[in-house]
């Protein structure tokens, strides 16, 4: 019924702008609110690596079970109907659908693929420790614009790296991004410069976590849930000197307060259980509507975000700081239809791969599937 078909996509696309919106707001808590949480954003990061890389073994292992059952479902019909039905009039048999958990591969963990995610790791951990600082240092109706170079970087990068041509169509798009970038910091009344170039770097670790993606993920058979179980495992081996460096005395000093407290560590195993959870509303979102559905969703998302920052954080707004807010969004938007255009003009067949690839409005905070972070 094409009612149903409407009530299932407004739902996969609510829970969307919920889960996304909840795990930054959550997050910025978490990096900010010392009286709630601690001052070690890359503990805090830590810890979410690790819920992550749990979610990711115990959904192999139902994914396992689940696969077997439906395994088994299928042949009990398939012999059930060569029984009753005569060779001459047998139809085919009906493939059951897979179950939800049927896409988790196992959990395995092997020191050989290891190494070869370990470029990969590595900038994953960069990507994430500065997403959080920038979430930790600046407003949060100013995130979204202190992240918003991602498709420059990927542009560059693209053209030195690879040495594909640039349109005019696209250049004018990425003139418009940075546009909004100088506006909104302009605009930006609580302007916090360490913060700014946290999310810049945060942006440059997005682009290149998009390349060495793409270079990675046939090392573990093209599965992102894969490639996420790697990646954060990894992370959360390479946080530990870090955090013994930068966050030890902060750690130990905190371990009779906030270290003890319940609400503490709900917070952060909430957040870490969102920062999964957007991986798998992401992709729902785009199988239930359209990459480019997907990435106005995004942008619309961002956008009441933003607002939404200005009234719950009490966040001061300026005319040249809402500007720059909708000048990005704008500009990114426009980046995906161009790049959407010239993608189908050129391959149509690898269109669809492309067009997940557009603005930056779900590399959020934290851990999560690699793939959220490229679209």
């Amino acid at each position: 019924m094409p009612s149903d078909n409407v009530l299932y996509v407004s739902s996969v696309v609510a829970t969307y702008w919920f889960v996304s919106i909840s795990m930054v707001y959550l997050n910025k808590i978490l990096m900010s609110n010392e009286g709630v949480s601690i001052n070690a954003p890359l503990f805090v990061t830590w810890y979410q690596c690790i819920i992550t890389a749990l979610i990711c073994y115990v959904a192999g292992l139902v994914g396992k079970r689940q696969r077997r059952i439906d395994a088994a479902t299928t042949e009990y019909t398939r012999v059930a109907q060569t029984e009753e039905v005569s060779a001459s009039t047998q139809p085919k048999a009906t493939e059951a659908k897979p179950s939800f958990f049927a896409q988790f591969p196992k959990a395995e963990y092997t020191a050989a693929i290891a190494r070869r995610v370990f470029p990969l790791s590595v900038v994953f951990v960069g990507m994430i420790t500065f997403n959080n600082l920038c979430l930790k240092w600046v407003q949060v109706s100013f995130y979204n614009v202190a992240r918003s170079l991602t498709i420059v970087f990927n542009v560059f990068f693209t053209r030195v790296l690879l040495g594909a041509h640039t349109s005019g169509k696209t250049s004018a798009c990425l003139g418009v991004v940075i546009l909004g970038f100088l506006l909104g910091s302009h605009g930006e009344l609580d302007f916090s410069m360490r913060g700014t170039i946290a999310g810049v770097c945060s942006s440059l670790f997005v682009s290149l976590n998009s390349i060495f993606t793409k270079k990675i993920l046939p090392v573990v058979d093209d599965n992102h849930w894969k490639l996420t179980y790697y990646n954060n495992v990894n992370a959360s081996v390479l946080f530990i000197p870090l955090i013994l460096y930068f966050e030890g005395d902060v750690i130990m000093a905190s371990m009779d307060a906030q270290l003890s407290s319940g609400a503490f560590w709900s917070a952060m195993t909430i957040a870490g259980f969102f920062g999964f959870s957007i991986g798998i509303v992401t992709v729902l979102q785009i199988k239930a509507t359209s990459p480019l559905s997907h990435n106005i969703s995004g942008t619309a998302k961002a956008a009441a975000q933003s607002m939404m920052a200005f009234y719950i954080w009490g966040n001061k707004a300026t005319l040249l700081g809402v500007l720059g807010i909708f000048t990005v969004l704008g500009g990114s938007l426009l980046y995906t239809l161009v790049k959407m255009n010239e993608n189908a003009s050129a391959a149509p067949s690898e269109s669809a791969s492309s067009q997940s690839i557009g603005t930056n409005s779900d590399a959020e905070t934290g851990p999560r599937s690699v793939e959220t972070a490229k679209v």
